[in-house]
C-alpha cells in the first residue's frame, strides 16, 4: 500500500503543469500545490508540530482548503476540520476535545484560545521535509454525533485512507485515467475524504463553493463548465439536481450518506446513468461496501478489497440467508477509535472471532440481510441513530441539547415524515418554554442539521409501564394546523393585501414544501421546519412556475413570508429569468 503523499510526489514529478485544484477564479497546478503545501508544512514544523499531533483547519471552501489539509499531512500530523458554519460552542468543544497543537485559519478561532494560529498562506523556506509517516499514524479526526450529548471524534489512520483510494481503484469505481472531481461534501463529513484526496492520484479537484452547492441550476452549470467526471452526493441532493441535469451527460455519481429510495434507484438504473451506491460508517474510513446502481432494487453490494463483512446475531453467531442480523465490519480500514473515550471504543470495536490475536471488528448498529440472489439489503438500525438528509444523527445528542436549555424539564426527539422520503426531526419538551425561543437558543449551540424542524411543548411526557418515555405515544406533528391568528387578531389568510394571486402562489409553495397550512405573513420559513434542501425546493418551484430569476439567498435573507413575497414580486416585475447555461454533453 502506497502512502498518498508518495503518490502526490510522484504526480508532481510526472505532471507538474497539470491542474490540481480549481476553486472559483483560482487555479493551482501540481507544481504550485507542491510549493504551497511544503511551505506551510515547514511553518507547522517550526511551531513544533510533528507526528501524532492534531491541527485544526478552520477555512472556507477555497483553494486554501486542500493546501492546508495536505500541509498538515506533510508535517506528519492529523487534521481536525472545524467548519466555520458551526456554532462557537460546538467549535469550542471540538477544538478542546482534539487537543490541537496548532490551527490554520484566516481569522483565528476564539474557541481555540492559546493554540498557535497560522494563515493558510504562511510559508517557511527550507529543504524538503523528511518523510516520517507510518500507516498507523493518524490522518484526521472527524467528529460525529454522539448519543451522550457531545460529539465524538473518530481518529482514522493514514494507511486506512490510502487503502480507501486503492480499494475504490480496484473495484473500478475510480478510473485509471485522471478525471475532474467535484468536491461537494463538507470537510466536516467523512464523505469529503475520498473527494479531496484524489488530488494525490493525479485528478483535478474542483472545490465547489457554498453558493454553487446551494443552487442546483448554478451547480449543474458548474459541473458542465469544468467537465466534471465524478460527483458525490446524497439521494436527497439528487432530487434537486435531476431537473437541472436533464438532457445532459451526467458525471459518474457516487451516492451515499443515506439509503437510496426504490424510486431513485429505478430512475438511475433505467435511465442508464452511471452511478454507484456507497455504504460505510466513519469508523471504517468512509466506504466499505459498493454496488453499481443497476439491476434489481436497492441493495448495498459487496465489500471492498480488504474489508471483511459479518452478519451476526446477538450471540455473535452468523445468521442464515434471509435472516436479519447486525452488520459488523473488519479489516485494515478500521479507525483507531474515539479520541479520549476508551470505554466507548471498546464497546463499538470488539474482538473479531474470525481473525487472529488482536483482530477487531466494528459494530455498525445497522441491520441487514442477504436477500434474493444473495444481495445484501439494508433493513434498519438497532439503536436510535438516524440519517436525515445525509447527516448521521444520534437522537440522544439532540435530546441532551434541548434538555440543557433554560426552562426545559424533559426532552425527547423522534423522526417524522410530513411527506414520503422527507425525514425531519421532531422535538418534544415539558416546561415553561416556547418553541420559537427554544429553536433560537438551540441554533446557537448545535449545527443546523441537529435543530428539530418542529418543537412541541407538552404538559407531560407519555411514559411506558417501566417509567421511560414512550416514544411511540408522542403525538405526530400535524401535516397541517388550524390557521393561526394574524397579528391584528383576525384569521390568517393565504395572501397579503396588495399582492393578490402572486402571494397566494408563494404561500401555496411554502405550504406544499413545509407540509403546513394556515400560514401568516409573519411566519419564518425555518421556524416552520424548513431546512436548506426545502428552501432549494421552494426556489426551484417558484422559478419554474413564475419564470423568474430567483436565488436561494433571496429566501435565506427574508425575515418572513411577507418579506419573501415582496422579493418574489420585485423579481416578477423585473422580468423573466435569464436563460440557463446550456449543459455541454460529455462522455461518461
Amino acid at each position: 500500500m502506497t502512502d498518498l503523499l508518495q503518490r502526490l510526489r510522484d504526480t508532481v514529478a510526472a505532471h507538474p503543469e497539470r491542474t490540481a485544484v480549481l476553486a472559483g477564479a483560482d487555479r493551482l497546478d501540481y507544481a504550485a500545490l507542491d510549493r504551497r503545501t511544503a511551505g506551510l508544512a515547514r511553518a507547522l514544523r517550526a511551531l513544533g508540530v510533528g507526528r501524532g499531533d492534531r491541527v485544526g483547519v478552520h477555512l472556507g471552501r477555497t483553494a486554501d482548503l486542500p493546501v492546508a489539509l495536505l500541509a498538515v499531512w506533510r508535517a506528519g500530523a492529523a487534521y481536525v476540520p472545524l467548519d466555520p458554519a458551526y456554532p462557537a460552542e460546538r467549535l469550542a468543544f471540538m477544538a478542546s476535545d482534539a487537543r490541537l497543537a496548532a490551527l490554520i485559519s484566516v481569522d483565528g478561532l476564539p474557541a481555540a484560545e492559546g493554540v498557535p494560529v497560522l494563515r493558510p498562506d504562511a510559508a517557511v523556506d527550507g529543504p524538503e521535509l523528511p518523510e516520517q509517516a507510518h500507516p498507523l499514524d493518524p490522518a484526521y479526526v472527524i467528529h460525529t454525533s454522539g448519543s451522550t450529548g457531545r460529539p465524538k471524534g473518530v481518529e482514522v489512520p493514514r494507511g486506512a485512507v490510502a487503502g480507501l483510494i486503492e480499494g475504490l481503484e480496484a473495484t473500478g469505481a475510480l478510473r485509471a485515467e485522471p478525471g475532474v472531481v467535484g468536491w461537494n461534501a463538507s470537510i466536516s463529513f467523512d464523505a469529503s475524504v475520498p473527494q479531496w484526496t484524489r488530488i494525490c492520484r493525479g485528478d483535478t479537484v474542483l472545490v465547489i463553493g457554498d453558493e454553487q452547492r446551494a443552487d442546483p441550476a448554478r451547480l449543474a452549470a458548474l459541473l458542465a463548465e469544468h467537465a466534471v467526471t465524478d460527483f458525490d452526493l446524497t439521494p436527497s441532493h439528487w432530487e434537486l439536481l435531476r431537473e437541472p441535469l436533464a438532457g445532459a451527460r451526467v458525471p459518474r455519481l457516487f451516492m451515499g450518506g443515506e439509503a437510496v429510495p426504490e424510486r431513485t434507484w429505478r430512475e438511475l438504473a433505467d435511465g442508464g446513468i452511471d452511478a454507484l451506491n456507497l455504504y460505510g460508517p466513519t469508523e471504517c474510513t468512509v466506504e466499505a461496501v459498493t454496488a453499481p446502481i443497476s439491476g434489481p432494487g436497492p441493495h448495498l453490494g459487496e465489500p471492498m478489497p480488504g474489508v471483511r463483512l459479518h452478519l451476526l446475531d446477538e450471540k455473535l453467531a452468523p445468521v442464515a440467508d434471509g435472516v436479519v442480523g447486525e452488520l459488523y465490519l473488519a479489516g485494515p480500514g478500521l479507525a483507531h477509535g474515539y479520541v479520549g473515550r476508551p470505554g466507548l471504543t471498546a464497546e463499538r470495536f470488539v474482538a473479531d472471532p474470525t481473525a487472529g490475536p488482536g483482530g477487531r471488528m466494528y459494530r455498525t448498529g445497522d441491520q441487514a440481510r442477504r436477500g434474493a440472489g444473495g444481495l445484501l439489503e439494508y433493513v434498519g438500525r438497532v439503536d436510535r441513530q438516524v440519517k436525515v438528509r445525509g447527516f448521521r444523527i444520534e437522537l440522544g445528542e439532540v435530546e441532551h441539547a434541548l434538555a440543557r436549555l433554560e426552562g426545559v424539564r424533559a426532552a425527547a426527539v423522534t423522526v417524522y415524515e410530513p411527506a414520503p422520503g422527507d425525514r425531519r426531526l421532531a422535538g418534544y419538551v415539558t416546561g415553561a418554554v416556547t418553541p420559537a425561543v427554544l429553536t433560537e437558543r438551540l441554533r446557537a449551540t448545535v449545527p443546523a442539521h441537529l435543530v428539530p424542524s418542529v418543537i412541541t411543548v407538552l404538559d407531560a411526557m407519555p411514559l411506558t409501564p417501566n417509567g421511560k418515555v414512550d416514544l411511540a405515544a408522542l403525538p405526530v406533528p400535524a401535516a397541517g394546523a388550524e390557521p393561526a391568528p394574524a397579528p391584528d387578531g383576525s384569521a390568517a389568510s393565504g395572501s397579503s393585501e396588495g399582492t393578490g394571486g402572486l402571494a397566494d402562489q408563494v404561500t401555496e409553495v411554502w405550504s406544499t414544501v413545509l407540509g403546513v397550512t394556515g400560514l401568516v405573513p409573519t411566519d419564518d420559513f425555518f421556524s416552520l421546519g424548513g431546512h436548506s434542501l426545502a428552501a432549494l425546493r421552494v426556489v426551484h418551484l417558484l422559478r419554474r412556475r413564475l419564470g423568474i430569476e430567483l436565488q436561494l439567498r433571496h429566501l435565506l435573507d427574508s425575515a418572513d413570508l411577507a418579506a419573501f413575497t415582496a422579493t418574489v414580486e420585485r423579481a416578477t416585475q423585473a422580468g423573466t429569468a435569464a436563460p440557463r447555461p446550456a449543459l455541454t454533453a460529455r462522455a461518461r
